[in-house]
């Protein structure tokens, strides 16, 4: 069984009843039992949940502290072989005092943390009863007594379940400026458990999800968020019910809210993400020299990995990583991304002082987009569009529909054209180097993009202008460009780009022009034909009746799993391993297990082997989390070794 770096977390608001222990317990019981049976590592309960957060001044009765006492140490009895780790809410007497714990309960142990920060403002008046934590360090207090026994009892612990380093805050101890769960991550804890009691406002709800996202991206950590619902007193304020999971700022989980039922959320954390995150990012290794502190690391007996062959992954694996899965987010996603290149071409555009663009266009996805940010570019520049010179060169693999295309949109836009046919050129060159050309290999193909290269190079320099690049970042993971041909550029504004955005970036323009106008409609069936239209390089020759041959995604394989593979493995580090297993969950339905395997193998052998393409690429923006700019976020060896990973890929079962 492979252990992919995945612990299980649930958050669960039982059935309650104000001040009915037994009746709690019994509830609490059945709620336990459903998480752990559904492979649960650590299950987080809601604030005060054995009594009722509700119980007011019943809190000072001496009868009801007493069956709280006996309730979790029953709970620590009936869990004794049980290897999961419980975290629950309850109130709990010492030293002459009255603390909101949380009582962590693991093979037969108890470990109890008591609330910090205790809410007495507007409707929330819990000083009236409880301490806060900063007294044991007055009193020098470190253990409290439950069932006989001493427990131990501070704010200072970190629990190890697996992977997972789980730090405990309660309620109101996520709202203030430090929360505790800051300082806990900082010193190693990855999983932050929340026991609430945290009642409903007009649009409190989207705060506490907000601060919620924020605090575990704040963390990079996952926050496991527990809150009472249904059953807590009414007589002032209602409860929702929240069971929430959030990883390093995404919405993993979310409980139903306002229902009669008993809530249970369910998310498998990758604990290995947000380690390597944490390696990553040097300034969070940096805080703890300023705000480390002693945390005692105590071991929790839980179940090994699960078995993700049979089980479902209880996390969502999206097949297209760079591309938001909502409508409304994706608008606006694209807006910004074609602000960036916009941006960054401009920029370059001023200081250089260069007054023309000159740019290849083919027909194609790429080079339409960096055509449309030019554009873009010169429009908020307010400089003519004729100065943008778009270049077609029609070769041995030039199909009409691609011709066609280019030649309408540079025409539609305003844009000045230039055809110039490079077959003449490239023939002449076959017999300068003496090759056959009807050998259509690899010489065949690059002496075309050179070719083509050379040609907008020259021009450039003819007309003062700047060779804008269109290869976007998959074809640079891949190396499916030709060194020194398409690869070579003045400035790319697709570099980092992905080929899977690159289509939604094309559609965004083509939806943007369509407004009711002859010409605009015009130009948007053009931009919706070119989307339409196969990946090709188009440097064989097509079908007698047009078609092209040379489709790109049966030569190396689908954009859309070479993209999986780039995100997952250069955002969080994964192992071949896991991105196949990733990928299967992912694409169900969609590919085999050997097809994955085979583009997986092929991915990871291009991307090693290809390295020295991208260690001398041109300069553009960044405007995504992966990047693969030798001068930003990838620095590799050219000649770094496949082995361990290739191996590892073999390995795999189909």
């Amino acid at each position: 069984m492979t252990d992919y770096g995945l612990v299980r977390v649930a958050a669960v608001v039982p059935q309650v009843n104000v001040a009915d222990v037994e009746g709690n317990t019994a509830h609490i019981i059945e709620a336990i039992d459903q998480a752990i049976k559904q492979g649960a590592h650590v299950v987080v309960l809601p604030e005060l949940c054995v009594t009722g957060y509700t119980c007011g001044d019943l809190f000072a009765n001496n009868l009801l502290l007493a069956a709280a006492e006996q309730a979790v140490d029953t709970l620590r009895y009936h869990y004794k072989d049980t290897p999961a780790m419980i975290v629950v809410g309850a109130p709990l007497r010492s030293n002459g005092h009255l603390f909101n714990c949380a009582v962590v309960i693991n093979d037969g142990e108890m470990w109890v943390i008591p609330k910090t920060y205790i809410p007495n403002y507007k409707e929330f008046y819990e000083k009236r009863w409880f301490t806060t934590s900063n007294i044991t360090a007055i009193v020098g207090k470190d253990s409290i007594t439950i069932g006989g026994e001493d427990v131990p009892f501070g704010t200072h612990m970190i629990f190890k379940a697996r992977h997972a380093r789980v730090a405990v805050e309660i309620c109101e101890d996520l709202w203030v400026p430090t929360p505790p769960s800051s300082i806990a991550a900082i010193n190693g804890a990855n999983i932050i458990v929340n026991l609430s009691a945290s009642n409903e406002l007009i649009g409190k709800h989207t705060y506490l999800m907000d601060l919620i996202k924020h605090q575990s991206a704040h963390c990079i950590a996952a926050y496991v968020y527990a809150s009472c619902g249904y059953g807590e007193s009414t007589t002032d304020l209602v409860f929702g019910g929240n069971a929430v999971i959030a990883e390093n700022g995404k919405m993993l989980a979310e409980g139903q809210r306002f229902t009669t039922q008993p809530q249970m959320s369910i998310a498998d954390i990758d604990i290995a993400a947000l380690e390597n995150e944490r390696r990553v990012n040097g300034s969070f290794a940096d805080s703890m020299v300023q705000f480390g502190t002693p945390f005692e690391h105590i071991d929790m007996n839980v179940a090994g990995p699960l078995d993700y062959e049979k089980t479902e992954l209880k996390r969502p694996v999206r097949r297209l990583p760079f591309v938001p899965a909502k409508d409304d987010r994706l608008n606006a996603r694209c807006e910004e991304i074609i602000a960036i290149q916009t941006e960054g071409l401009m920029r370059r555009l001023d200081f250089t002082g260069i007054p023309t663009i000159v740019v290849g266009v083919s027909g194609g996805l790429d080079s339409t987009l960096a055509l449309l940010v030019a554009v873009r570019a010169y429009d908020r520049m307010g400089r003519n569009r004729k100065d943008i010179h778009a270049i077609t060169m029609p070769g041995f693999g030039t199909t009409d529909r691609t011709y066609t295309n280019a030649c309408a949109m540079v025409k539609s836009l305003g844009v000045t054209l230039h055809e110039i046919n490079i077959a003449a050129a490239v023939t002449q060159h076959f017999k300068d180097i003496d090759h056959d050309p009807k050998n259509h290999d690899v010489t065949y193909e690059n002496s075309q993009a050179r070719e083509r290269t050379q040609i907008l190079m020259d021009f450039s320099n003819k007309v003062n202008g700047l060779v804008l690049g269109t290869g976007d970042l998959s074809e640079l993971a891949l190396g499916w460009a030709t060194y020194n041909g398409d690869h070579m550029s003045m400035y790319n504004v697709n570099v980092s780009i992905p080929k899977t955005l690159v289509r939604h970036l094309v559609r965004w323009f083509a939806s943007s022009f369509n407004n009711g106008t002859k010409k605009g409609k015009a130009i948007s069936n053009t931009l919706l034909d070119v989307l339409d239209t196969p990946i090709s390089p188009e440097l064989t020759p097509a079908a007698k009746d047009g078609t092209i041959l040379q489709v790109t995604e049966d030569i190396v394989g689908p954009y859309e799993l070479h993209d999986f593979f780039l995100y997952h493995m250069l955002r969080y580090g994964y192992s071949p391993a896991k991105l196949y297993m990733l990928a299967r969950k992912a694409f169900q339905g969609a590919y085999d297990n050997t097809t994955i395997k085979k583009w997986l193998r092929t991915f990871l052998r291009r991307f090693f082997a290809q390295q020295f393409k991208r260690s001398c690429l041109p300069d553009g923006p960044k405007v995504g989390s992966v990047s693969l700019s030798p001068r930003g976020d990838w620095r590799m060896p050219s000649d770094a070794s496949s082995r361990l990973w290739l191996k590892q890929c073999d390995e795999l079962d189909d």
